[in-house]
């Protein structure tokens, strides 16, 4: 039974429901022409147009500058990820291609290659101190249709759209002649026409019917035939069946249900695509807020270097210090300061990533390449984290990824196709049944000579006589047959069926890879955020010990035990414990989020709708706090005004 469409997109809503109503890609049916008509409206070129892509970026992104800056939080750049992306735009445009070979598919034609490779995302730029673990859970490769399945293996599937085929020809023939007993003529003319029209249809059951009628007719310059013109028609019915190769309706159906498992799996691969892009860019997001925190700790740094090199200064003015210490504290300034560098260059960059990543048209807008960006949200380590058993973890993992999610259905694609390469190894064995009708009419002759008898009176008119003869069926034709085709050896069908049972049994190896690997990625991801959150601990305590020697040292300094030098280092050891703490914070965050991936719960915790997704509008509407902080100063900003050190005071 041939599935159309209509009813395909019925069965399969809660998918289809997906990108029906998509504003980001569709296919538009304009009106046709009034010429067009119905049965050439198949044909109207203009037909089904699919617009043009959408390259502007969404009024979200303009909305959220103020005053040279743009100011995001994480629900903000997920938001414009979802509207904006380009890697999820692409994608976006799977479900409709799929769907387009479904189509293809229900005509007879064989599945077209028309997958969509997935995009990792975009990467940090630098990620010095910094764990991403980025084992990779997203996986690329093809699905269903491409992927390495090849259709054109077993017997063909059957053209299931019917077809209407019309021949005509007319000419005039002159034909010299030795003998003139036949024709009473030394030159027999000829004046001709002739018009055949075929109607055919294929079943999905492997049986093919095909309806043909002509009809001609033919003038000539002899006396002899008693009617001239001489009209013939005919009416063919012609069943074909196959009996061996081609008879299951489940070989002949293949390519389309394999289209429909690539539906699903278009639809997980869109979501797949938004769940990767997503974390990659909360990855950005986070490293970008780890930077800001690096440069305003490098800030710190550079001002306690240069309150040293000034206080050397002084004192070795006063002859209290040697000059070397002024020389070891400019070296000091100056490390400072390439360390400033470094991480203000950090910070530009990852800015340059993160606008690519939320953005149509990358920095091709001048306004977007000079705007500065400001993150809202700051790193929070929760008090607690969940306590499951991993097994638990484990299981839900197996039943959330995706990616295996993916591989199940293009696993059952592969055993459905698997059943033509079978029944190719049948013989060919076809039935077939034919009936046919004959008309002959005609005027008398006016040239006959009476040369063979009276015209028959059954058979003088027109058009109207011959094909009331084939109605009537005065002049049947039946027919029935078989024809049977045996390859001896049949070794390129053998090999195609092993061929494909190999390729099975791969599969099967891989899918049960892909499961190890989810156990592989929850343990690791769980033991990664386990250790996160342990190092964070460890650098919050480092920083907390670091503080209390700096206030010991304070007070030995106010009670003249203690000297600028060694207040300083340990101001500065309070900086590099600060430093520590904001990595730790950030190794936190990279690792919730690859455990968020493994569990397969990026969309869930991260509140992602992929109704909005997929129409890449988000209804959420942005909100600019009414106090914002300022962004992080840059080489060539004002700088801000020196603070005196507490313990010169």
């Amino acid at each position: 039974m041939r599935i159309s469409v209509r009813s395909l997109l019925v069965l399969f809503a809660p998918f289809a429901a997906l990108f029906a109503q998509s504003s980001e890609v569709s296919i538009q049916t304009p009106k046709p022409p009034p010429y067009v008509g119905r049965f050439l409206r198949p044909f109207h070129l203009e037909k089904r147009v699919v617009p043009p892509p959408k390259l502007a970026n969404s009024a979200r992104l303009e909305s959220l500058v103020r005053s040279g800056n743009l100011y995001l939080s994480v629900q903000d750049v997920i938001a414009l990820v979802l509207e904006n992306n380009l890697d999820i735009a692409v994608q976006r445009y799977s479900p409709f291609l799929a769907r387009e070979v479904l189509r293809r598919a229900e005509g007879g034609g064989i599945l077209r290659q028309v997958d969509t490779p997935l995009v990792a995302g975009p990467t940090s730029v630098s990620t010095a101190g910094i764990s991403t673990n980025a084992n990779g859970l997203a996986g690329g490769g093809g699905f269903g249709g491409g992927g390495g399945i090849v259709t054109a293996v077993g017997p063909n599937p059957p053209s299931l759209d019917p077809y209407f085929a019309t021949s005509a020809q007319m000419g005039h023939q002159t034909t010299p002649l030795t003998n003139t007993i036949l024709n009473q003529t030394t030159a027999l003319t000829s004046d001709f026409r002739y018009i055949g029209v075929q109607v055919g249809k294929q079943f999905i059951t492997g049986t093919s019917a095909y309806v043909t009628f002509s009809n001609s007719r033919n003038l000539v310059n002899s006396s002899t035939p008693l009617f001239n013109p001489s009209i013939s028609g005919t009416f063919d019915i012609t069943v074909n069946q196959n009996l061996l190769q081609g008879l299951s309706v489940g070989v002949n159906n293949r390519d389309i249900r394999v289209a429909r498992n690539n539906m699903k799996v278009s639809n997980l691969q869109v979501e797949l695509q938004v769940a990767t892009t997503v974390a990659a860019v909360l990855n950005l997001y986070w490293d970008l807020v780890t930077f800001n925190d690096a440069v305003r700790i490098k800030e710190k740094a550079l001002a306690t270097a240069q309150q040293l090199y000034d206080g050397n200064k002084k004192q070795v003015a006063i002859g209290a210090l040697a000059g070397i210490e002024v020389t070891r504290a400019a070296a000091d300034v100056s490390a400072s300061k390439e360390d400033l560098l470094i991480a203000q260059t950090n910070l530009a960059q990852q800015e340059i990533v993160l606008k690519n990543a939320i953005s149509r048209n990358g920095l091709e807008s001048a306004w977007l390449d000079e705007v500065r960006i400001v993150p809202l949200d700051h790193i929070e380590i929760p008090k607690t984290e969940e306590v499951r058993p991993v097994q638990d973890l484990i299981q839900e993992a197996t039943a959330s990824r995706l990616e295996i999610q993916k591989s199940r259905t293009n696993l059952e694609s592969g055993k459905i196709m698997m059943e033509g390469t079978r029944n190719g190894l049948l013989p060919s064995l076809q039935a077939f049944v034919e009936v046919t009708g004959h008309g002959l009419s005609g005027p008398a002759n006016p040239l006959y000579t009476n040369c063979c008898g009276a015209p028959n009176a059954y058979f003088l008119g027109g058009d109207g006589t011959a094909l009331a003869q084939i109605l009537r069926r005065n002049f049947p034709d039946y027919s029935a047959g078989f024809s049977l085709n045996i390859p001896f050896r049949n070794r390129s069908q053998q090999a195609d069926y092993v061929t494909d049972q190999l390729q099975q049994r791969q599969n099967e190896l891989q899918l049960q890879r892909e499961v190890n690997q989810v156990r592989v990625d929850v343990k690791t991801a769980l033991i990664g955020l386990e250790q996160a959150r342990s190092r964070h601990q460890t650098a919050v305590d480092t920083r907390v010990l670091a503080e209390q020697s700096l206030e010991a040292e304070q007070k030995r300094f106010q009670s003249g035990v203690s000297s600028v030098a060694l207040v300083i280092q340990a101001q500065k050891d309070v900086a590099t414990a600060e430093d520590g703490e904001v990595q730790a914070m950030a190794n936190y965050t990279h690792a919730r989020i690859f455990f968020d991936q493994a569990m397969g719960r990026t969309l869930q915790v991260n509140h992602i709708s992929m109704q909005e997704a997929i129409d890449g509008r988000v209804q959420r509407e942005s909100v600019i706090p009414a106090s914002v902080p300022t962004a992080a100063r840059m080489p060539g900003d004002t700088p801000a005004p020196a603070k005196k050190p507490e313990i010169l005071r």
